[in-house]
């Protein structure tokens, strides 16, 4: 009778303490946070724990959603997020501290989709994704993010920040002012133990992927009608982008510098190496008015492996300025290569990098100017 007894309050133990949960939190993890998640109204500090969505909900983001640092945002796939269709469209984002981390887990048959609410997006309809973190940035050990105020930058370049795969975003790029603006994707001083794949940005007002310092690694990247530049990296990034398909070109479909106010002395020097490019400028829209490449600000070292370019790009093939004598000298020490490409037959003056290996065979990110397979999860 006594264990009767004992084993009926033991079960109904488990079932009260089942129900004491806040049905508004979503969280699953067992390392518990106070946040409370809210579908309809996601915005605010994610200040302790982790956090993880439900992918069966589509959720609006109505402000900033900050995951401070000793904290954990996870996003399963197949979830979707999506940026409320009033509310000031420079105040909607999502951004990661220095010491927090985000879990994009997105696959192939089932990304993570950040978006526009609004009936008819178009760029700049809402911020989009920052990430900082603890890797060296030659601008300092303690800059501030242009925008979501993140303090970056350290002594760490293989800290990680968490992971991104298959992550589709869209419609980003608000801006405060000509020179304040969001990016699709914002990496600052984000450390190589930070994972990244599958990303794929679509109208993007400003860059689409912009790297400030660091050493994080990234691959398979489709980036597709950016009005500013389609690929940015600067302030001493150090790492390797392989796997790269940009379509849309407005401005550079690749800007690399080393440092703004320093660029022939700044340290550690951007060190980037690309590998397995395809670049199309898009419609006529799309003018590539800074050319291919636009190598500024000193540009530091960049390496180019199987770089196809396709003709509709404009006769130049890299943007450098008359007055950047850091970068001159750069390309004169031969700090900027390209090796093994296929460049259209308008695109005539080759003038700066240092080219090599074979001609007109490289397939870049995979199919020359078509989209390459491994990027058909994007269709």
């Amino acid at each position: 009778m006594k264990k009767t007894f004992f084993a009926m309050a033991a079960i109904l133990g488990l079932t009260v303490s089942s129900c004491s949960s806040d049905d508004n939190n979503n969280n699953v993890d067992d390392n518990k946070s106070t946040f409370v998640v809210k579908v309809d109204d996601l915005k605010g500090d994610i200040t302790n724990g982790t956090v993880t969505l439900d992918p069966t909900k589509t959720y609006t983001l109505t402000g900033g959603l900050v995951v401070k640092g000793g904290a954990t945002l996870v996003i399963p796939a197949g979830t979707t997020i999506k940026a409320s269709a009033t509310a000031d469209a420079t105040s909607l984002f999502i951004a990661v501290e220095r010491n927090a981390k985000i879990n994009i887990n997105g696959t192939a048959a089932k990304p993570v989709v950040m978006t526009s609410a609004k009936a008819v997006p178009t760029e700049g309809s809402w911020g989009g994704l920052i990430i900082a973190g603890n890797g060296k940035v030659n601008t300092g050990d303690n800059g501030t993010s242009e925008v979501g105020a993140l303090s970056y930058g350290g002594n760490d370049n293989a800290d990680s920040s968490g992971n991104i795969n298959f992550l589709r975003i869209s419609y980003t790029g608000s801006k405060f002012s000509a020179t304040k603006e969001y990016n699709g994707v914002s990496f600052f001083g984000v450390g190589s133990g930070t994972v990244v794949s599958d990303i794929y940005t679509f109208e993007s007002g400003d860059d689409g992927i912009e790297f400030f310092g660091g050493a994080v690694n990234a691959s398979n990247l489709i980036i597709e009608n950016s009005y500013d530049d389609s690929l940015d990296f600067a302030d001493g990034w150090q790492g390797t982008a392989t796997n790269v398909y940009i379509k849309g070109v407005s401005k550079a479909a690749i800007e690399g510098s080393n440092n703004e106010k320093n660029p022939g002395e700044a340290t550690p020097v951007t060190t980037a190496k690309l590998v397995n490019f395809s670049i199309v400028k898009g419609g006529a829209t799309f003018l590539a008015d800074e050319k291919t490449i636009n190598f500024k600000d000193g540009g530091g070292k960049q390496a180019y492996t199987n770089f196809y370019v396709a003709d509709d790009m404009p006769t130049a093939l890299i943007k450098i300025s008359s007055t950047d004598t850091a970068a001159a000298k750069n390309i004169t020490d031969g700090f900027f290569t390209i090796t093994n490409y296929s460049f259209g037959a308008q695109i005539t003056n080759v003038d700066g990098p240092k080219l090599s290996g074979t001609v007109g065979t490289a397939t870049g990110a995979g199919s020359g100017a078509a989209l390459p397979t491994w990027a058909n999860w994007t269709k």
